[in-house]
């Protein structure tokens, strides 16, 4: 009896293949894609940064306070610390007087129900 001697397969595993390769950075570009969407307030933060509207009270109310404080410190009857100091003030006076219109940036949040 004769025996056919057979060519040896490939010691190529199908993991070590281009198209394997190919997938692999397929499955990447996904990831970094659905990464950088789900992000995409992060790494963008300027575009839904919404400015106060000109006919919200409090924001109309804070701005004519600060216009009288920054003419108390240009006359020299306060100075940078008060400034400060009273600024913060009429924001609270501001949303205490005017209500929960729409919050003021870096002002206190607004409480649930409002």
């Amino acid at each position: 009896m004769e025996t056919k001697e057979t060519a040896p397969k490939s010691a190529v595993s199908a993991l070590d293949r281009p198209i394997a390769r190919v997938a692999a950075i397929g499955v990447f570009l996904c990831v970094a894609t659905a990464l950088a969407f789900i992000h995409r307030e992060d790494l963008m933060p300027g575009s839904s940064v919404a400015a106060p509207a000109a006919d919200d009270p409090a924001a109309l109310c804070l701005a004519a306070r600060a216009k009288d404080i920054d003419k108390m410190q240009a006359d020299g009857v306060i100075d940078a610390a008060q400034a400060t100091l009273f600024k913060s003030r009429a924001e609270a006076l501001c949303q205490a007087q005017e209500g929960q219109g729409q919050q003021i940036p870096g002002g206190p949040p607004k409480l649930p129900g409002s």
